[in-house]
């Protein structure tokens, strides 16, 4: 192979890694692989090798002084949407919840009525920038997924929106169907036959195109509960999609439990888990997906219980939960700082959970996630001389290139 194929980033002062190849849990996660004074070469857009000794190529990013990691993956964000809620933001500062701004007409269905009211270009042009700002913060991989339509025509538009999105950018992109994301007001009244609508008409059409990967469901009290989930879930499942559930996330009513039945990819949320269901979704190989972002945006002091899942061996997966009313954030690195500041995670154990274990819970782990021979080449360079400084120094982005299969895809100069 000539030269001109290769690209070396050299001089790193602070290579880091998960150990782990697939997922890290339980000793692994608490350890990162970290290497001083090397080089990367990549090849094809694949590592090829990590060495100390100088490497000819014309190519070169010179990472002196500065941190390599592997890009971030992002396995739960509400991309795409329109519109934005700092209205409601405002309100809950006043001492409103949550559940009283839904009650009032905003919540979800806020987001509801902007997506029906947006063409298709409007709701792409709108993913674009959230899309730019995540790739800016580190992510090169990424879940994405509908429920802001709820409705056939609006769920396969922001569905169609991710396809588009998939077939312009580099990036590894996921499309999860989540029609169960929230009663629309035009079914407050008769949910089951909007879950009938869902299994009968918008799964099938959703398989048919190809449009998503993963099924997703907003498992609540008095949204879509067991016995709905159940049967949307049955329906998926049947069609032959895999399973991603929000589970427990205000009240205990056991959706971990159906993650672990259905042997859904991953669960979200579980900030209300039982010991009991912990011990089901570990069984079965669940993925718990932790959201810490919208704890904090929602002024809850009731977090997931992670080190509790952690000791007992389960796999974590952090995300943004990006979306404009719960956790408008774009930052994984600050999702970080969260989950240690306020979970009480380590800082090996988020690097894990961003990295790893967020690409195993996309089921990518065997190409992305890690800084492994073999494994294409989703970097990132930090400028900082330790790689602690991505969640010591918070609220700043210290992330200045993003590579995907070794091509750059963010330079912050």
């Amino acid at each position: 192979m000539g030269l001109s194929m290769r690209k070396v980033i050299k001089n790193i002062k602070q290579l880091v890694t998960p150990i782990s190849h697939d997922f890290a849990a339980g000793d692994n996660v608490k350890k990162l692989q970290i290497y001083e004074d090397v080089n990367i070469v990549i090849e094809d857009g694949v590592i090829t090798d990590i060495t100390k000794k100088d490497v000819d190529c014309n190519d070169v990013i010179d990472a002196s002084g500065k941190c390599v990691l592997p890009a971030f993956v992002d396995p739960h964000t509400h991309i795409p949407f329109i519109g934005s809620r700092e209205d409601e933001f405002n309100k809950r500062i006043m001492g409103k919840t949550y559940m009283e701004i839904a009650k009032e007409g905003g919540g979800i269905n806020s987001t509801v009525r902007a997506v029906r009211n947006a063409t298709f270009d409007e709701l792409y042009k709108a993913a674009k920038k959230d899309l730019e700002l995540m790739i800016k913060h580190g992510v090169a991989t990424i879940e994405m997924k509908s429920g802001y339509g709820l409705d056939l025509e609006n769920e396969l538009k922001q569905l169609r929106v991710i396809k588009k999105l998939q077939e312009e950018y580099p990036l590894d992109i996921k499309a999860t169907f989540l029609g169960a994301h929230e009663i629309p007001p035009e079914y407050r009244g008769d949910k089951e036959k909007y879950v009938k609508i869902i299994i009968d008409e918008m799964l099938p059409i959703v398989k048919e195109e190809g449009l998503a990967e993963y099924v997703d469901i907003f498992c609540e009290k008095d949204v879509f509960e067991l016995d709905d989930t159940r049967k949307i879930l049955s329906a998926a499942k049947e069609l032959g999609f895999k399973i991603r559930i929000h589970a427990d996330e205000i009240y205990p009513l056991g959706g971990a439990g159906l993650a672990a039945e259905f042997e859904a990819v991953s669960a979200e949320h579980l900030v209300k888990i039982s010991d009991e269901n912990i011990e089901k979704m570990i069984d079965k190989g669940v993925v718990f997906n932790l959201l810490p972002g919208t704890t904090f945006f929602l002024m809850s002091d009731d977090y997931a219980p992670a080190r509790k899942i952690l000791e007992k061996g389960g796999i974590v997966a952090l995300s943004t939960d990006l979306n404009p009313g719960s956790s408008y954030t774009h930052s994984l690195p600050l999702i970080m700082a969260i989950a240690c500041l306020n979970m009480g995670m380590t800082m090996e154990e988020v690097i894990n959970a961003v990295t790893i274990n967020g690409a195993y819970s996309l089921e990518l782990s065997n190409k992305t996630g890690s800084i492994h021979v073999g494994k294409q080449a989703d970097l990132i360079v930090l400028n900082a001389p330790d790689y602690r400084y991505i969640v010591y120094n918070f609220g700043v982005n210290r992330v200045e290139k993003v590579l995907k299969n070794g091509v750059g895809i963010y330079n912050c100069f």
